[in-house]
C-alpha cells in the first residue's frame, strides 16, 4: 500500500485575526517602548543640571519593581524606570502612559490597533494612548509621541541592512500589499518576503516600498536581498503578479516557482458566475490535494474539459500557470501546507488592507514601512518553526522528492 502523502490544506476563513495575536505579542514591548520614550524627554528637560565636576545631575536610577497590568489580552508585566537628582533638587519620573497607581485597564486591544495601524500620525498616537489609559495619557506629549515613531525607524533601518549571508534560505513567500492608505496621489504598497531557514525558523526578509509591484521595484528589492548575502532560494512562493516573477528569474534564475493556490483560485472563481462558483471551488481542491502529480493531473485536465465551451478566461487563468502551481509534488510532502500558498504573509498583514481602507488622510511611505516593520516582529514572536524542519538540509542538499516522497534507489527500482 503507498503511502499518503496528502496534507491538510487550512482554508483561508479559518486564519484567527493576526491582529490579535499580534496584539499579545507586542504589548510588553509597545509599552516599554513608550516609557522609555517618556524617559528620555524627562532627561532631555533637565540636560543643562550639572553637578560641581560637570556631570549630569539628573541621572537613570534602575528600576521600580515590576508589576502586572491587567488588560483584555492577558497580564502584561511592566517595569517602570527610576531617576535620581545628584544635585539636590529632587525630580521624579512619573509615566504618564503607566502612572502608579494603575493595575487594571479593559482597553488595551483598541489602544494597540490604533499604535500599529494609525500611529503614524502623532495626533492619532495620542489619542490612541488616551484610549488606553483615559485622561491621565493626556500628559504624554507631542515630542515623546515622535521620540517613539523615530526610534521605530531607526531598528527599520538598521534591520534593512543586516546581513542575511549566515542562514542558508530554502523557500520565500512574497507578496506586495496594498494598505488602502494613500500617500501623494498614489496607494501606498509595499513589497514583502518572508524566508525560511534550514533549521526551521521563518523571518521577514524585506518590507520595502514599491510602485504597482513594478518588476523594477521587485527587481531592486531582490537585488538588496542579494547584497545582504541572500543565497538562491530553492523556492519561491507569491501570487500571479508578472513584476516578481519577471524580477526573480533575473536575480535567482536558479529559484522554482510556485504559484500561490489561494490567490489562482481566487482568480479563476471570479471568471465564473456566484451559481457556479462552489462547484468549481470543489474541482479545484480536487486538484492541489491530489495524492500524486498523476492525479492532480487528471483532475486539471477534468476542470479545463468542464469548463472551456463555457467559460474560457477561466480555464486559461488556471492553464496558463500549470507547472508552477503543480512545482510542490517535487518538495516534501510535510512541507506541502506551508508551500502551496503565501498565507505567511496573508495571516500577517490581511487585516490592514481592511482595517485601513476607512482611515481618511495621507500617510507618509516611511511611517507605513515603519508600522508594517513593527507588526511584523510580533508576528515572528509566535511563530513555530516549519512543519518537517528536519527535511529542509536534504532540500539543500538536492535530494529528489517525487510526489512528496524522497526518491532511493529502493522505491526507484519499486517503480
Amino acid at each position: 500500500m503507498s503511502k499518503s502523502t496528502v496534507v491538510e490544506f487550512k482554508d483561508r476563513e479559518t486564519i484567527i485575526d493576526p491582529l490579535s495575536e499580534m496584539l499579545k505579542a507586542g504589548a510588553k514591548q509597545l509599552i516599554h517602548q513608550a516609557v522609555e520614550a517618556e524617559l528620555a524627554e524627562l532627561l532631555s528637560e533637565h540636560v543643562h543640571r550639572k553637578t560641581k565636576d560637570g556631570r549630569s545631575a539628573v541621572i537613570r536610577n534602575g528600576y521600580q519593581p515590576e508589576r502586572d497590568i491587567l488588560t483584555g489580552i492577558g497580564s502584561v508585566p511592566v517595569r517602570i524606570p527610576k531617576v535620581r537628582s545628584k544635585d539636590g533638587t529632587p525630580v521624579t519620573f512619573h509615566s504618564a502612559l503607566v502612572p502608579p497607581y494603575l493595575r487594571k485597564t479593559r482597553s488595551i486591544e483598541s489602544a494597540l490597533p490604533w499604535l500599529y495601524l494609525k500611529g503614524i500620525s502623532t495626533g492619532e498616537m495620542g489619542a490612541a494612548l488616551k484610549v488606553l489609559v483615559g485622561n491621565d495619557a493626556e500628559g504624554l506629549s507631542a515630542s515623546t509621541i515622535s521620540r517613539l515613531k523615530k526610534e521605530w525607524g531607526k531598528q527599520y533601518d538598521e534591520w534593512c541592512s543586516a546581513s542575511l549571508s549566515k542562514d542558508q534560505w530554502v523557500y520565500i513567500w512574497a507578496d506586495g500589499i496594498y494598505s488602502g492608505l494613500r500617500a501623494e496621489k498614489e496607494k501606498l504598497c509595499a513589497l514583502v518576503i518572508i524566508g525560511v531557514n534550514e533549521r526551521g525558523q521563518k523571518q521577514f526578509l524585506a518590507i520595502e516600498d514599491g510602485t504597482r509591484e513594478s518588476t523594477q521595484s521587485w527587481r531592486e528589492v531582490l537585488l538588496q536581498l542579494k547584497g545582504r548575502g541572500m543565497n538562491s532560494p530553492q523556492l519561491a512562493i507569491g501570487d500571479g503578479a508578472m513584476g516578481f516573477w519577471s524580477a526573480i528569474e533575473e536575480v535567482y534564475p536558479e529559484t522554482r516557482h510556485q504559484r500561490c493556490w489561494v490567490h489562482k483560485t481566487a482568480n479563476i472563481l471570479n471568471h465564473l458566475p456566484k451559481t457556479a462558483q462552489p462547484k468549481a471551488k470543489k474541482a479545484l481542491h480536487q486538484i492541489w490535494m491530489a495524492e500524486t502529480r498523476t492525479n492532480a493531473g487528471n483532475a486539471f485536465d477534468l476542470f479545463v474539459e468542464s469548463y472551456e465551451a463555457k467559460y474560457p478566461k477561466a480555464t486559461l487563468s488556471l492553464q496558463k500557470d500549470r507547472e508552477e502551481l503543480l512545482a510542490f509534488y517535487d518538495f516534501p510532502a510535510m512541507h506541502w501546507q506551508s508551500i502551496r500558498t503565501s498565507n505567511p504573509i496573508e495571516s500577517t498583514f490581511g487585516t490592514i488592507r481592511h482595517r485601513t481602507k476607512r482611515t481618511k488622510g495621507c500617510l507618509n511611505r516611511d511611517g507605513m514601512l515603519h508600522m508594517m516593520f513593527k507588526l511584523s516582529q510580533c508576528a515572528e514572536q509566535k511563530w513555530i518553526r516549519l512543519r518537517g524542519f528536519d527535511y529542509l538540509a536534504k532540500v539543500i542538499e538536492g535530494v529528489k522528492f517525487k510526489d512528496g516522497i524522497e526518491v532511493t534507489s529502493e522505491n526507484q527500482m519499486a517503480a
